[in-house]
């Protein structure tokens, strides 16, 4: 049997791909490759086997590792997305739009750690538009129309807010604290969330926090 019909088999036995959508097909196994082992597991011929095809048909859609690592790349940004929007979607309501900024800094920090290795694709290549970035974007907009954050410090915010989430989350997935035991832990992120918060806390209409 050729490599061609051994691949035809096992993508008819498995059903990884309807006939046609080959490129979603192999970004989604980018994606999964991603969640296991990092962008540095992500490859063409990795992604097709993955699928079941052949390399052949796989570069015809990518025709080398960073067009599939940008593809992956992509993907898992939506779905950090997606994991600080649910985040922020199980408040209860109405919540005030620091109440929402403390959910997605939760929400990108549990996302880190339930997928370190979609995270870290998240963020491998050239920066890209990213949805969760014009989440935050718009959530410290809010802050300065409800009086919180100041308009003189309002550019450039997004850069210290996520810097100090993402470094916690890098720290975490990293290694760096495994010393610390759950409770422990926690207490760091809370304590990081609320560093951001205190930060941000220069309008006319921010609590006292002295």
């Amino acid at each position: 049997m050729t490599d061609s019909e051994t691949a035809a088999k096992r993508a008819t036995r498995d059903g990884p791909y309807h006939h046609g959508d080959l490129r979603n097909a192999l970004v989604r196994a980018a994606a999964e490759l991603a969640e296991t082992g990092g962008p540095e597991a992500v490859t063409v011929r990795a992604a097709a086997r993955h699928v079941g095809v052949t390399p052949t048909a796989a570069y015809r859609h990518f025709t080398n590792h960073e067009e599939l690592l940008n593809a992956a790349q992509e993907q898992a940004q939506h779905t950090l997305f997606g994991a600080m929007a649910e985040t922020m979607a199980s408040l209860a309501p109405p919540a005030d739009a620091i109440t929402r900024l403390g959910a997605v800094g939760r929400g990108y920090i549990t996302f880190a750690l339930r997928e370190p290795g979609l995270f870290r694709t998240a963020f491998c290549g050239d920066q890209m538009p990213s949805p969760a970035f014009d989440l935050l974007a718009g959530l410290l907009d809010e802050l300065v129309d409800v009086g919180f954050l100041a308009p003189a410090d309002r550019p450039d915010a997004e850069y210290a807010a996520w810097s100090t989430v993402h470094g916690m989350a890098s720290l975490i997935i990293d290694g760096v604290l495994d010393d610390l035991d759950d409770a422990a832990r926690d207490s760091a992120i809370h304590r990081a969330l609320t560093v951001v918060e205190r930060g941000l806390a220069t309008g006319p209409n921010a609590p006292d926090f002295s």
